[in-house]
């Protein structure tokens, strides 16, 4: 059994399905994980907003960042790639999440300006992740 599958090669934002809800429950109300909860609401938006036509919503079980929850991977070929965590499980952060990663897929290397980064992104930068075969300077 492997744990890999394919996915997507183009820019792409992978979301943590089994991410906590909240600090103090794992599920919401209607028994929804928040990172499943973040996963639909960011599906829902790449779907009906042509503005994200070009960036694919994956999801994966656990990116180990389960303190920092509700946690994304933003990547693209070639780029320098982001995990961002400690989002609210709600449509304002799969909106900022979205609006990010379009300007990421348009950067040159995966640097966006800071004055382009959305509100609802800044302060849930985790991580920078190298591309293969590359260290960012």
């Amino acid at each position: 059994m492997t744990m890999l599958r394919p996915a997507a090669e183009g820019p792409a934002v992978i979301a943590c399905n089994t991410c906590r809800h909240s600090d103090d429950a794992r599920e919401d109300d209607a028994g929804v994980r928040g990172g499943a909860r973040l996963v639909a609401l960011l599906r829902d938006l790449a779907e009906s907003d042509r503005a994200y036509a070009d960036i694919a919503v994956e999801e994966m079980p656990c990116l180990f960042a389960c303190k920092d929850f509700c946690t994304v991977h933003i990547r693209a070929p070639g780029k320098v790639g982001y995990i961002l965590g400690r989002f609210a499980p709600d449509e304002d952060a799969a909106r900022a999440i979205l609006d990010y990663a379009v300007h990421h897929a348009a950067s040159a290397e995966g640097r966006v300006a800071y004055s382009d980064w959305p509100e609802g992104v800044k302060g849930h930068f985790l991580v920078r992740v190298p591309p293969p075969g590359f260290i960012a300077e």
